[in-house]
C-alpha cells in the first residue's frame, strides 16, 4: 500500500485553494476596473457638459436620493471642480477641462495597472492549474499502481 496517497490529496486541496484565493482576487481587481471605468464616464459626462452648457442655461442639479431640481448656471466661468483629498476649487471652464483630462489620465493609468495584475493573476492561476492536473494524474498513477500491487499479492 502507498503512504504518499494523502499527501497527494492535500497537495491538490492546497492548490485548489489558492486557485480560489486569485480568482476571487481577480474578480476584486475586476471589480474596481468596474469602478474607475464609471468614474471615467462621469468625467466625461462632465466635459460633454462644460462643452455645451452656457450662462443662462438651465440644469437639473441633483439633491441624493434620486431627487432633482432646475436651476440656471449664472456663470459659465465658475467652475468648482473636485482636486483630491477633499479639496475643490473654483475654475474658469477651460482650466475645469484640463483637471478633468488629468482625472481621466490618471484613471487610464489605474486601469491599465489593475489589468497587469490580473494578467499576472491570470498565469499564477494558469500554472496553479497545471500543478494541479499534474498531481492529480500522480495521485491515479499510485493509485492504479497500489491496486496493481493488491491485484499481484
Amino acid at each position: 500500500m502507498s503512504l504518499g496517497g494523502g499527501g497527494g490529496q492535500q497537495q491538490l486541496q492546497q492548490l485548489s485553494q489558492e486557485i480560489q484565493a486569485i480568482e476571487e482576487e481577480m474578480e476584486e481587481l475586476e471589480a474596481e476596473v468596474e469602478a474607475l471605468r464609471e468614474e471615467q464616464t462621469e468625467i466625461d459626462e462632465a466635459q460633454e457638459a462644460l462643452d455645451v452648457l452656457e450662462t443662462g442655461s438651465t440644469v437639473q442639479v441633483p439633491l441624493g436620493g434620486d431627487a432633482y431640481v432646475r436651476a440656471e448656471v449664472q456663470d459659465m466661468d465658475e467652475v468648482v471642480v473636485s482636486l483630491g483629498g477633499g479639496y475643490a476649487a473654483e475654475q474658469d471652464a477651460d482650466d475645469a477641462q484640463d483637471v478633468l483630462d488629468e482625472k481621466r489620465e490618471a484613471l487610464d493609468g489605474r486601469i491599465e495597472d489593475v489589468r497587469s495584475e490580473i494578467s499576472e493573476l491570470q498565469e499564477e492561476q494558469s500554472a496553479l492549474e497545471q500543478q494541479a492536473q499534474k498531481a492529480q494524474q500522480q495521485m491515479m498513477q499510485q493509485q492504479m499502481q497500489a491496486q496493481q500491487q493488491q491485484q499481484d499479492e
